[in-house]
């Protein structure tokens, strides 16, 4: 089986970067896994990637040395089963509240005797090789994301679950958990301490800690902060940002000309 090279990193204490994809378009897929990314998120929980594209964007980044990984949509078994099953190396799962919760997520994304995976998944041993149904637990990494005030207090029994990789921390979502929709949040120092109590939490427990930043500047001072799974915005958001700064600065340069 192919090796999970953002895992690996990530077992050495190496920090990783990523990005979000959304569009749902296997020749993003493609584009994006040729960036020099460690890994890249197929969003299917708030993305517009249904289970054809989800299948053809995994297949488009394990054609590169990215990691596809797939947001699910909920802490589901059979959502778990099925994103892995199209070869993805990692599953990422929202708005886990508690220990209980994020083993029931590691539970999905393990073969038996250590989970509950359905054995299966054709696709998924064809694209990583015979050996897959005996190195897969080895290689799929398992994110969950803390999301909510209450998740952040229990943040430490969260971390400490076997079989987590990366804790996630989902910065619009805890905003909104503490009455910050619509705000500056990431000025506040409320959720900033919230942030700091998961990282806290995590770097006791051995494990990674992840965040979604807005901003290339944002990212830099996360992994000084010492997040080791650092997302940069979506292929959407970079698309439309980078198309309006453009037509702006065209639009500039005929005005003084």
């Amino acid at each position: 089986m192919r090796e999970n090279t953002t895992l690996t990193k990530l077992r050495k204490g190496e920090a990783t970067i990523g990005c979000w994809l959304t569009i749902g378009s296997p020749v993003v897929a493609a584009v994006m896994g040729r960036c020099g990314l460690d890994w890249v998120v197929i969003d299917t929980e708030h993305g517009a990637v249904g289970y054809d594209a989800m299948l053809m964007c995994a297949s488009e980044l394990l054609a590169t040395e990215t990691t596809p990984i797939v947001r699910v949509g909920a802490n589901d078994a059979t959502l778990i089963k099925r994103a892995l099953d199209t070869g993805a190396m990692g599953i990422l799962v929202p708005m886990v509240m508690n220990a209980e919760e994020a083993k029931r997520a590691v539970d999905a994304a393990k073969f038996p005797p250590t989970g509950v995976r359905s054995v299966g998944g054709f696709v998924a041993q064809l694209l990583h090789g015979d050996d897959y149904l005996v190195c897969a637990n080895e290689q799929i990494l398992v994110a969950i994301q803390i999301e909510h005030i209450e998740a952040v207090k229990r943040a430490p029994e969260i971390c400490r679950t076997e079989g987590v990789d990366v804790v996630f921390i989902g910065p619009n979502d805890l905003a909104a958990s503490l009455g910050l929709i619509g705000t500056p949040f990431r000025e506040n120092p409320i959720w900033q301490d919230a942030v700091r109590r998961v990282v806290e939490a995590a770097k006791e427990a051995g494990k990674a800690a992840g965040i979604q930043c807005g901003s290339v500047e944002e990212g830099k001072e996360r992994l000084r902060q010492g997040f080791r799974f650092v997302a940069v915005s979506s292929d959407a958001r970079l698309l439309h940002q980078n198309l309006c700064q453009v037509a702006e600065t065209l639009r500039t340069r005929d005005r003084v000309d």
